[in-house]
């Protein structure tokens, strides 16, 4: 359209340049017309007419090139995103008004009347305090508020109240080549060394073969296998959710273990331990890991490490069919007291502080399950698990 501009007005006998023109480009591109219309007919006609008696002509070939651009303009001006929309929809409710709002009363009843209304529903509903909807105060949906409910379709979370959320989400590997900020990671993760020698001769004994040599007369060299950290170690990384803010921190931990253990072995789960785990989280729904074959993998000589806050519903731990984007025929916690029984030794590390641990009933659910082995993701809750997995 500019360059249409620039030749029309060359017809018209309008006596601009090339280096008008690039001059005009210029101030858009740094932002002087600012979108506007009228500013951008000043700004071109400022850097283009040089002469007042060739004013007329720009203003006709302006008028046709540019015809229907300001309408076109205020058209753009004027169509807000249905995002925006949407967003406004969200509701949002005083403290006062949050407590008139009573909860249905329990998972069975919030699952028996979620089956009710899928059955009976058959269009949108908005604003409402029944039906699955959004910015209501119905206990299913999205963007709304109730004490106790089902969130679904929801991008975020929003007040914490949800029993359970119907999501499909994705997440993303944790980096295990991350540069650590502080080496005292690795440091603490080393007093689970366990050294021994194993594998192939390829280490030169300097004391065997002095010996052999001067026993010998000539010289005898000897090799020993190379003495290696024999500890075997499972990481059972959470993932998503209320666990983004740790990236970080468990990128950091992911790559000390890496370089600390040379027997380990990792997997991911969100929010609790259920029937399967996954190594890539981009292929987490294609190809699952089964927790019964990983738990008959590894025998009970490796040692356990939970990574994850522990903050969830507490009916993921506790009911059937708790846990995010999947039927669960077994809770969670059956699941983790089945690897406290296989492994002797086990610890959860959790990278939230430990001061807002209390605000949550899965976490202290989960405490009361690894009694005592449950530490702070810090430097000095490392020292102190690690010490607990060496005794």
């Amino acid at each position: 359209m500019f360059l249409t501009f620039f030749h029309e007005l060359k017809a018209s006998g309008v006596p601009v340049t090339l280096k008008e023109y690039l001059t005009l480009m210029e101030a858009m591109d740094a932002g002087l017309a600012r979108f506007a219309v009228e500013d951008f007919y000043y700004l071109s006609r400022a850097a283009l007419v040089k002469d007042e008696r060739n004013l007329d002509k720009f203003d006709r070939v302006f008028g046709h090139v540019f015809k229907g651009l300001e309408a076109s303009a205020d058209a753009l001006l004027a169509e807000i995103p249905e995002e925006w929309l949407r967003k406004l929809t969200e509701k949002f409710l005083t403290e006062e008004e949050k407590k008139l709002i009573e909860a249905l009363g329990g998972w069975d009843r919030i699952m028996e009347e979620l089956k009710k209304r899928l059955a009976e529903q058959k269009g949108r509903h908005q604003g409402g305090n029944k039906w699955i909807g959004t910015a209501g105060t119905s206990p299913f949906g999205a963007y709304g508020y109730n004490p106790e409910g089902v969130r679904i379709g929801q991008d975020t979370n929003r007040n914490n109240r949800a029993v359970k959320v119907w999501d499909r989400r994705e997440y993303k590997d944790l980096d295990d080549t991350v540069e650590l900020g502080t080496r005292n990671i690795k440091m603490a993760l080393r007093r689970l060394r366990k050294f021994a020698r194993e594998g192939a001769p390829e280490e030169l004994d300097l004391d065997g073969t002095i010996r052999s040599t001067a026993n010998k007369g000539y010289l005898d060299l000897k090799l020993v296998p190379e003495r290696r950290n024999t500890v075997k170690v499972l990481l059972f990384f959470d993932v998503g959710g209320s666990m983004d803010p740790f990236i970080r921190l468990c990128e950091e931990l992911f790559s000390a273990a890496r370089a600390e253990f040379k027997h380990m072995e990792y997997f991911y789960f969100h929010n609790c331990l259920y029937e399967r785990v996954w190594r890539s989280n981009r292929r987490r729904h294609d190809d699952p890991l089964d927790t019964w074959q990983v738990l008959h993998t590894y025998p009970s000589d490796y040692k356990v490490i939970f990574i994850g806050d522990a903050a969830m519903s507490p009916y993921e731990l506790t009911h059937p069919g708790g846990s995010v984007e999947h039927y669960n025929d077994e809770p969670g916690m059956t699941w983790l007291q089945r690897v406290a029984h296989i492994y002797p030794k086990v610890i959860w590390l959790n990278p939230s502080p430990e001061k807002h641990w209390g605000y949550s009933a899965s976490t202290d659910l989960i405490r009361r399950l690894f009694t005592g082995r449950m530490f702070p993701l810090t430097l000095d809750g490392l020292d102190k698990a690690m010490r607990e997995l060496t005794h």
